[in-house]
Order: C-alpha cells, then sequence, then structure tokens
C-alpha cells in the first residue's frame, strides 16, 4: 500500500447544533487526483478545510503525510487554491510569485512558474489589471510555487469561459505528471469527470461514494434520452413512467430512464413525429445526481413552457 498524504480518520463536525460531518473517514493515497463532489451543504468545504487544518474537528482525526495538517512541516508541503485569494492587486505578477515562494523550502523557479502557468508575458502586470482567466493562472502559480506535494483546488475554473476552462485542465493535468496529489472540489461535473482518477461524493455529512468516474457512473442504470417532437405532447403524458429528470420545453423533452424503450414506445404510438433522437450512457452528474437524492422520479423536474 502507498503511503497515504491526506487521512481522515472517523471526523465528525459540529457547528452548534448543526451536524456538518458525521463521523467521516477518507484516505487519499500519493499521486491520486480525487474530486470531492456534493450538493451545496453537504460537508465538502468543512471536510477540506479540516484536510488543512483550518478547522478542528469535534470528533476524529486529521492527518497530512501522518502529521496533524497545522504543522509547519506539513503546510510546507501543500499548496492551496481557493476561491477567494486575499492577495493585493497592486503588486505585479513576478512581485507575487516572488513573495509566495519565500514561504517553501525547496520552491519551483518564478521563471519556471511564469512558463508553466503561461504567465511570462504578464510577469510586469499588475494583479488588478489582469483578466480572471489571468488572475486564475496567476492563483495556480501561487498555489504550486512550493511545488507541494499534495495540491488542494476549490473551484479552480470558476467563472472561466470553456476555451479558458480547457487551458487551465492541460495545466492542471501537466502538475499531476509531476506525481502530486490533486485533491477538487467542483460544482463542474464535467471538469472532475475530465480530470479525476477517483470520486468521492459527499451528501448530508456523509461519503455516499467513492470510486472512479467509470464506477460512479455504472452505479446508476438508464439512459438519458433527448428528442423533439412535431407537436407538444399532453401534460401529463409521462406521468406513470419511471423517468427522473424529465423536462419538456414544448416540443423538446430529455429523461433519464432504466426503460427508455417504454417510454420511447408510446411517444411513436403517437401521431406525432420525432426528431433529433440521441441515447446516451448516464454521465456523471446524473450519477451524482441520483447518488444524492436529487434524480428520483418523486423529485422529477417538468417544466413546460404555455407562452
Amino acid at each position: 500500500m502507498r503511503s497515504a498524504s491526506v487521512e481522515l480518520h472517523d471526523v465528525s463536525k459540529s457547528y452548534g447544533n448543526v451536524q456538518a460531518l458525521h463521523s467521516v473517514s477518507l484516505r487519499i493515497e500519493r499521486g491520486e487526483v480525487v474530486a470531492v463532489l456534493g450538493p451545496n451543504g453537504a460537508g465538502k468545504s468543512t471536510s477540506i478545510a479540516i484536510m488543512l487544518g483550518l478547522r478542528r474537528p469535534t470528533t476524529g482525526q486529521a492527518l497530512l503525510f501522518g502529521e496533524p495538517p497545522g504543522s509547519r512541516r506539513a503546510r510546507s508541503r501543500i499548496g492551496v487554491m481557493l476561491q477567494e485569494s486575499g492577495v493585493p492587486p497592486t503588486l505585479k505578477v513576478r512581485e507575487l510569485i516572488d513573495l509566495f515562494r519565500t514561504y517553501y523550502p525547496r520552491p519551483l523557479s518564478t521563471e519556471e512558474l511564469l512558463l508553466q502557468t503561461g504567465l511570462d508575458d504578464k510577469a510586469n502586470t499588475l494583479l488588478g489589471t489582469l483578466s480572471g482567466g489571468q488572475k486564475q493562472r496567476v492563483y495556480f502559480a501561487l498555489a504550486i510555487c512550493g511545488d507541494p506535494e499534495v495540491l488542494f483546488l476549490d473551484e479552480p475554473t470558476n467563472g472561466l469561459d470553456v476555451e479558458s476552462r480547457r487551458v487551465f485542465w492541460d495545466r492542471i493535468r501537466e502538475f499531476a505528471t509531476r506525481g502530486a496529489t490533486i485533491v477538487l472540489t467542483t460544482h463542474n461535473l464535467q471538469e472532475a469527470d475530465a480530470l479525476a482518477h477517483r470520486i468521492v461524493v459527499i451528501d448530508k455529512g456523509r461519503i455516499v461514494a467513492d470510486d472512479t468516474p467509470s464506477g460512479i457512473k455504472a452505479r446508476t442504470a438508464g439512459k438519458h434520452i433527448s428528442f423533439t417532437t412535431g407537436h407538444p405532447l399532453p401534460l401529463g403524458f409521462f406521468d406513470d413512467l419511471p423517468l427522473s429528470r424529465l423536462a419538456v420545453n414544448e416540443s423538446a423533452v430529455t429523461f433519464v430512464s432504466s426503460e427508455p424503450e417504454v417510454a420511447l414506445k408510446r411517444v411513436f404510438r403517437t401521431d406525432c413525429t420525432v426528431s433529433d433522437l440521441e441515447i446516451t450512457a448516464i454521465g456523471l452528474e446524473e450519477a451524482v445526481l441520483s447518488l444524492t437524492g436529487r434524480n428520483g422520479s418523486s423529485g422529477v423536474e417538468a417544466s413546460r413552457d404555455r407562452s
């Protein structure tokens, strides 16, 4: 067994009468890329804060490299990219990198960091004048400047356009090839699917799944169906069928079902035409929604534009 980078041992956390975590145990091995997923309020942020030593568990124990996460030695071996950086916007990119490098015993060189994050042409630019995507690159450079063994990324591509997001994914992959452990929290499930080797799903303070992306998706039987019809289907057309995530917008229909043939047979028996039919395997989004109880037939989302 490889040595662990991050460990939670039977960790619980309470905020007054609110139980944020319930006896959570988790082991992240060195070199793994792990995405921690779950709905808002599930306990993701609390878990990460305890891993980082920013919060103390009510009961249980957290370890970084086998040490308390608040220890100087453990902290010198990690990098963190949070949604809010708090760095001064009046400093130049090079000045910020030079400053943050002094916090670590064996930092990467400034020039290497500028090149690795695509900031070499922005080295003498004030942080406050950069675009959102460029600032994210700076924050990533600050997170990796100490050549960390574990890198924590909290919503690293939040607010980026599609092109910038994919470029950023490449940067993360490049750093992962160096052998670093990466712990990623994100609401972008496409991002988790693209980057992570392992998915940990947290809901209501408990781990409800821990598997590879393909393993998580395999837990939810069914297919994702979408099509358009020649005219709108009657209201309640699918009410007695075992569907989830049903959305009807005029003639456009989408749903998830473990028995799509039953629903499609009913549609084909109507006098309307069917076009743009797509049947695809369940994606990570549907699987996570199902695991967190937000994808059941009792919680079907159905909308119909009557205008």
